[in-house]
């Protein structure tokens, strides 16, 4: 049994309550199945009572779990209310789940990023449920005169053995509420769950399908205008003028005005990296008619600083890669030393280009700011830290700030940057109107915030056994310095070196589905495969050979290292098994095979390839996954064939390039996205099960399938691929 503190002091409970309002729920979402049968659908309670800021109970046993995070496909809206509801022991079944607002007071982290709102809510979840079990057990104890550790829970309802009562948990729901917030709860043993480890279908899957609207682009409210925005057609380009008079008499258009999105008195939050200052705002009745006067207005912009182009970012980055940084991120023996001595030496570069995040659904805001407070609802990663931003430029305080999350459309780092929400609270108040500011898919193409452009060179010697005996890793990135000092092989490898550079650029980048891991765990496993054909191992071998090393004798202080080596041996070992590696029938495969560690998870792939008409065709993925205890092994199966299918098109076509600082797509006619042909025609996965607590999967699964494809690729052209993307890639050695 694990005792747990609670989180509640009477006064923030109380507060809690009240925040979380009372009355009947409407919109319900039903779990039990799209159209649930007469014996799932029970009568609409007659009254809620608080229990805390994540659940309320009805007086008929419905118990509403409120989802703190904001949702973007990774299905945290239906995980995290798992959480609460195993500790609660109620049935899934009676459980309706609603977005909870954005609310500080209650919730803590109520951010989507880095694959962590599972692992970073994990207690305060469990705290939750387990808080209301012991409150509702105390309530049924003073109700029945008998010994709380007697009675026992299952399923929403009470126990007591001795004396034959039992009870539903609305029936003693309004009790409860008033019961004094314990200062520790005990938690479940984690071989008693029921509803976590067991397949759970998405809670907004009917609503989905149907239509109902979820999502910011959905919005509609009384009196709402639209908002379009004009940004320079370059990065280094800023507004100078512009002849707005002949736009604003077009049908429906009311006005059209430079902003100010973030004037220098603003406290700007690092969710703000990726915003344009300056841009020309253009408001009327629909979207048709915005965007037609988007065409019609002549704005003059003038060049503030160098206009890039693609060929200046190829050699700035090659530069750096030429440049000793002045001091190693990490070093661990003497590698020039290793190197003079080494038997073998080998030394490959790898580059990879920008990449637009390109979320299914547009970017949009609602906003409507009047003089004492401010109503925004949309499609946002960070609304904790928008609030702020926006508290600083309206000059309001947080309390008048109120931000609904809608559900996201894709999010993959694009709707961390919250300038968006900004530029829609600043037309809104201009206009004194309830507005939605909605982006063409141009305008978000082209307005940056994109993956880095990157570039990373390794060197590895070998002595005359084949033993890896050297390694060095130098890396450099658009704004972003792309290297993890301290990930494999550090530690298994005695002399080891790893450098960084960063390239500073006016092109904005920001986070994109696991950040630097989306690259350069490709380029590392991809030389490792390379590696090891010098060393004539076989390339798992090779790898688990490493891992041993880092196992039994660690070199450094292994506390300094970011990976378990036992766990990401274990993926490698499991995929291997489950692959059939180099058995059978397999053992004539195109296959290559990837491991990587990020977002506190293990990921290893083997992918199965086929020449059909003298094209690569992937057929098969395996995938093993340490990702600790798995909430909801269908939405991680999701999630994990997802990112397998986006990493695997990304690294094969999709690319961003620059003509003097103007970006050369604009949209999908010259941006190519993976097609549904070109996808794995199977994906299987495999989970470790290993009752740690559970770390991240939204973004482990992507990062290495580029090298596990880079190296089937090779079995199946005998080229090796250097540049991203793979389909383009001209730099390759035969």
């Amino acid at each position: 049994m694990t005792l747990i503190k609670t989180k509640y002091n009477r006064r923030s409970f109380l507060k809690s309550s009240a925040l979380a309002g009372g009355g009947m729920m409407l919109s319900f979402s039903w779990l039990a199945s799209c159209k649930p049968s007469p014996e799932q659908i029970k009568s609409l309670p007659k009254e809620w009572f608080d229990i805390n800021g994540f659940l309320k109970i009805a007086d008929n046993g419905l118990v509403t779990i409120m989802s703190p995070n904001p949702e973007i496909g990774q299905n945290i809206k239906t995980a995290m209310p798992m959480i609460v509801a195993e500790e609660l022991d109620t049935a899934w079944e009676d459980v309706i789940v609603e977005q909870a607002p954005l609310n500080t007071d209650i919730f803590t982290r109520q951010l989507a990023g880095g694959s962590q709102s599972i692992r970073q809510g994990w207690e305060s979840l469990r705290m939750a449920g387990a808080t209301a079990r012991h409150m509702l057990i105390a309530a049924a104890a003073e109700a029945w005169q008998v010994p709380a550790e007697e009675i026992t829970t299952n399923a929403g309802v009470l126990s007591h053995k001795a004396s034959d009562k039992s009870a539903g948990y609305g029936e003693m729901a309004s009790a409860a509420a008033n019961i004094p917030i314990p200062e520790e709860v005990a938690l479940k043993d984690i071989n008693d769950f029921k509803i976590i480890g067991t397949d759970r279908k998405n809670v907004d899957g009917p609503k989905i399908i149907t239509g109902k609207p979820l999502f910011g682009l959905d919005v509609q409210e009384e009196g709402m205008l639209i908002a379009m925005i004009v940004h320079p057609p370059a990065f280094g380009m800023t507004y100078k003028s512009m002849d707005a008079e002949p736009v604003k008499s077009m049908p429906g258009i009311k006005d059209v005005f430079p902003i100010e999105v973030y004037p220098e008195e603003v406290e700007k939050q690092w969710s703000d990296g990726g915003g344009i200052p300056q841009l020309v705002a253009i408001v009327g009745e629909t979207t048709w008619q915005c965007m037609q006067a988007k065409k019609a207005l002549t704005v003059e912009w003038e060049e503030t600083s160098k206009l890039e182009s693609s060929a200046y970012h190829e050699e700035a980055l090659t530069k750096l890669l030429n440049t000793t940084p002045q001091a190693p991120a990490r070093e661990d023996g003497d590698v020039k030393k290793a190197f003079k001595n080494a038997a073998k030496v080998i030394e490959r570069t790898y580059s990879a280009p920008f990449l637009a995040h390109n979320t299914m659904e547009p970017m949009n805001f609602f906003a409507n700011v009047t003089s004492d407070k401010a109503e925004l609802k949309g499609p946002i990663q960070t609304p904790e830290f928008l609030e702020k931003t926006l508290a600083s430029r309206l000059d309001m305080p947080l309390e008048k700030i109120d931000i609904m999350m809608t559900r996201m459309g894709g999010g993959f780092g694009r709707r961390l940057y919250g300038h968006f929400g900004v530029e829609a609270a600043v037309i809104s108040q201009k206009m004194q109107a309830p507005i939605k500011l909605v982006y063409t898919r141009e305008d978000d193409m082209t307005q940056g915030t994109y993956r880095p452009a990157y570039k990373v060179r390794y060197k590895a010697g070998l002595d005359e056994n084949g033993k890896l005996i050297a390694w060095h890793v130098r890396g450099a990135g658009a704004n972003d310095d792309l290297v993890f000092e301290n990930r494999f092989p550090a530690g298994a490898v005695d002399n080891y070196l790893a450098e960084k550079h960063r390239l500073d650029s006016n092109v904005t980048t920001g986070a994109w589905r696991a950040p630097r891991s989306n690259f350069i765990a490709g380029a590392e496993q991809s030389f490792l495969d390379e590696v090891a054909e010098l060393a004539e191992k076989d390339p798992i071998d090779f790898r688990l050979e490493l891992f041993e090393r880092a196992i039994a004798d660690p070199v450094g202080d292994p506390e300094k290292n970011d990976y378990d080596p036992a766990r990401y041996a274990g993926v490698l070992k499991l995929v291997k098994e489950k692959s059939g590696w180099n058995s059978g029938s397999n053992s004539n495969s195109l296959r290559g095979v990837s491991a990587y560690f990020c977002h506190n998870s293990y990921v290893a792939q083997v992918l199965d390839m086929e020449m059909e008409a003298n094209t690569p065709t992937v057929k098969k993925v395996w995938c093993a996954v340490d990702c600790g205890i798995v909430i909801n092994p269908l939405s991680g199966r999701n999630q994990i064939e997802g990112g397998i299918i986006d990493g695997i098109g990304h690294a094969t076509y999709s690319q961003m390039t620059f003509k003097d600082g103007k970006p050369e797509q604009e949209n999908f006619d010259k941006y190519q996205l993976i097609r549904q042909q070109q996808a794995p025609k199977e994906i299987e996965t495999f989970y470790v099960d290993n009752g740690i607590d559970p770390t991240g999967l939204g973004e482990p699964s992507l990062p290495p399938i580029s090298g596990a494809l880079a190296n089937a690729l090779y079995k199946a052209t005998g080229r090796r691929h250097y540049s991203q993307p793979y389909a383009t890639d001209k730099q390759v050695v035969g």
